[in-house]
């Protein structure tokens, strides 16, 4: 293992872009706090308790002792350039985890040494499952009372469903906890007092059996994977080290297995065999298929060739006090200060006038940034987070990150009537910022309303215009958003839209089939066209479709969004004259409005899966106020005299739970949500229309 502390420009093939995924506390900050050590980054530790870490720089991030935000940082390992993003495990800052996903080559997920797979730990997990993200996994808090590999590893076979090729066997048990023995090379790697460099020797006395054995249990499980080892496999009746690592390398990046290291992060135990293996089986900016991107309706790729044209993502955007850092992934060609890009989406220049590399909250000035570097830019004055900069010769359209829907809002208003300018700045700079909150005016209130992913997001960003602006803002009780959904269709529906105001006229006559459909499937709305004989010309059908689209924005059971239909254009009618697009998009939105006020609709509110752990002595009283909160129990299990409690309960009934849980259970009890998409909201006057 060798230290690289000059940190030198690096070829694309020797970068590694990767995130650290994880449940809230299972130890990701620690780890990169670790990594940033290891690397001679840092030369002092920091820690989550004592609020001394690189990447929770934030003040909230240190009160509160979580991830916030999504933190890049760049170190160097074995003369690689390692680029991280320490990413959030709370739920509510899922669209950070989202939009880094988005932009990076492969990923460590952290996993707790005792509780194995946590709602979060799942959810990330599928998040890097849609980005076709290649994993390795490391099982932390080996130190800690009740930790055991074999358990945490079971825990994700089952629940997350990959190969674990686990490639090391733990040293010790719990406390005693000292080392690992490297599988592939039969060697044992223990650390001393707080860690540091690991000490090579053989594999204890004790453990050269169990050594073996798993040793043999890798070479079988790779063999059934991966053909070259296989071949070698039935050939010498064994599998060498070299083919191991190269088989190891190829699964992880298709896929088809998941390399499972171990250690204690907090001891610094395990550390540097987890680089070694972020730099053996993690891939380059190379290894992974040109980004694809579109201009002008034309598909295009480009790889990752620092020679090729300019293209790069914006993933996140920093509108400070003092500056704005634009933060881009480069997927090819070279970026040099002083350079015109063009935002492809905005038809916009942008002059990138200093190109840094980050460190969580400091940044040093580069001159260039090539194919596969992550790097923040100043300059671009309006390019925000999904943006595409290229070249301007050359210009592409790359596919944003998906923006999940905000569910919850709370009205907040500056209490001083002065500086209303004020807060309508902040606010808005917080959207740029996080593009998951979103700001509306209440058209019957006049209330400006804040929109989020739950209550924790709302709550940071309301404290942190009061830190950064020192704007006292007063803040409304939190409210869910509501959805609307066809149940009982209606067949047939003709609507015709005839305007004549002595121009030229619009016509449009549509017929339209509106079903249920599946409020998961096509984003809640799928459209089809079953005209004949060219009754409603293509662009016609096209214009129809996208009123839909309009007229779901508002539904007839009080004003919110519709999901969950299907609408089939089955017949129309055009004149010669007045038909045009225009037309018929209005006749669609209008159309629709009108089948919809004519259907059977159901209020659908969002539900949160809700994982309690308590004693097993407050299980009675966490029970009763779950069914007091409309929740739905799903499954229980008791451990060590621990009980988990999964339960499905309505957003709306979980503000306020943390106090009360910490009330019924005197603090002891703890809990983690996750989305779990929209059911029927509770039985009240105005839930359905006909």
């Amino acid at each position: 293992m060798r230290i690289d502390h000059r940190n030198p420009v690096h070829p694309t093939s020797a970068v590694r872009n990767l995130g650290i995924l994880a449940h809230v506390d299972a130890g990701k900050t620690t780890v990169t706090e670790r990594i940033l050590y290891a690397t001679g980054t840092t030369h002092k530790r920091g820690e989550v308790h004592d609020g001394t870490t690189v990447t929770d720089f934030d003040s909230q991030e240190r009160d509160r002792g979580i991830t916030i935000f999504a933190a890049a940082v760049s170190c160097a390992w074995d003369g690689h350039r390692v680029n991280l993003i320490d990413t959030p495990g709370h739920v509510d800052f899922a669209d950070e985890v989202e939009r880094s996903l988005r932009v990076l080559d492969g990923a460590v997920a952290v996993f707790d040494a005792v509780a194995g797979v946590e709602p979060q730990s799942e959810s990330v997990w599928r998040q890097a499952d849609r980005h076709g993200v290649p994993r390795i996994a490391f099982v932390n808090k080996l130190d800690r009372a009740g930790a055991d590999l074999d358990t945490a590893v079971e825990s994700i076979r089952r629940r997350l469903h990959p190969v674990p090729l686990v490639v090391q066997l733990p040293i010790g048990r719990e406390d005693g906890f000292t080392g690992v023995v490297d599988l592939l090379r039969q060697r044992a790697l223990t650390w001393t007092g707080d860690g540091g460099t690991a000490e090579v020797g053989p594999v204890p006395e004790a453990l050269r059996d169990e050594a073996h054995r798993r040793r043999r249990l890798l070479e079988e499980t790779v063999a059934e994977l991966h053909p070259v080892a296989l071949e070698e496999f039935c050939a010498d009746g064994e599998v060498s080290a070299r083919t191991l690592a190269s088989a190891l390398r190829e699964l992880t990046r298709t896929g088809d297995g998941l390399v499972v290291l171990c250690g204690s992060a907090y001891r610094n135990r395990g550390i540097e065999p987890l680089l070694d293996a972020v730099v053996a089986y993690l891939p380059s900016p190379l290894d992974v298929p040109p980004v694809r991107g579109t201009f002008d309706g034309t598909e295009c790729e480009r790889r990752a060739d620092p020679a090729a044209p300019f293209a790069a993502l914006v993933f996140k955007v920093v509108a400070a006090a003092t500056g704005r850092l634009t933060y881009l992934r480069v997927y090819s060609g070279t970026l040099r200060k002083g350079t015109e890009v063009r935002d492809a989406g905005a038809g916009r220049a942008e002059r990138v006038a200093r190109i840094l590399r980050v460190h969580a909250d400091r940044q040093s000035e580069v001159d260039t940034a090539v194919a596969g570097d992550i790097v923040a830019v100043a300059g671009p004055k309006a390019a925000r987070a999904g943006a595409t900069l290229c070249a301007r010769e050359a210009p592409l359209l790359l596919e944003p990150p998906v923006v999940a829907d905000p569910v919850v809002s709370v009205a907040v208003e500056a209490r001083r009537s002065a500086e209303a300018t004020r807060l309508a700045a902040a606010l808005a700079n917080l959207v740029e910022e996080d593009p998951s909150l979103s700001v509306r005016t209440d058209p019957e209130t006049g209330q400006t309303l804040l929109s989020g992913m739950g209550e924790l997001h709302l709550e940071v960003a309301v404290e942190k215009i009061r830190r950064a602006r020192g704007l006292e803002i007063a803040v409304g009780r939190p409210e869910v958003s509501y959805r609307e959904t066809v149940v009982g269709g209606v067949p047939g529906f003709v609507y015709r839209h005839v305007k004549q105001d002595g121009g030229a006229g619009q016509f449009a006559h549509v017929v339209l089939d509106v079903e249920p459909g599946d409020v998961e499937e096509n984003g809640g709305f799928v459209f089809s066209s079953a005209v004949i004989g060219g009754r409603v010309p293509r662009e016609y059908v096209r214009a129809v479709e996208a009123g839909c689209r309009d007229a779901l924005a508002e539904g007839p059971l009080g004003g919110h969004p519709v999901t969950g239909l299907r609408v089939t254009l089955t017949d129309g009618a055009t004149h010669p004259k007045d038909s045009s697009e225009p037309a018929f998009r209005t006749a669609g939105r209008l159309g629709l409005r009108e089948a919809l006020r004519a259907a059977v609709l159901r209020l659908l509110e969002p539900v949160t899966e809700v994982v309690v752990t308590v004693p097993e002595d407050a299980v009675g009283a966490v029970l009763g106020d779950l069914a007091a909160r409309r929740g739905r129990v799903v499954a229980s299990a008791v451990r060590s005299g621990t009980a988990t409690v999964t339960a499905v309960v309505p957003l709306a009934e979980l503000f306020g739970y943390a106090d009360r849980l910490r009330g019924r259970t005197r603090g002891r009890g703890t809990f983690t949500t996750r989305p779990a998409g929209y059911a029927p909201a509770a039985t009240r006057a105005g839930t359905t229309a006909r």
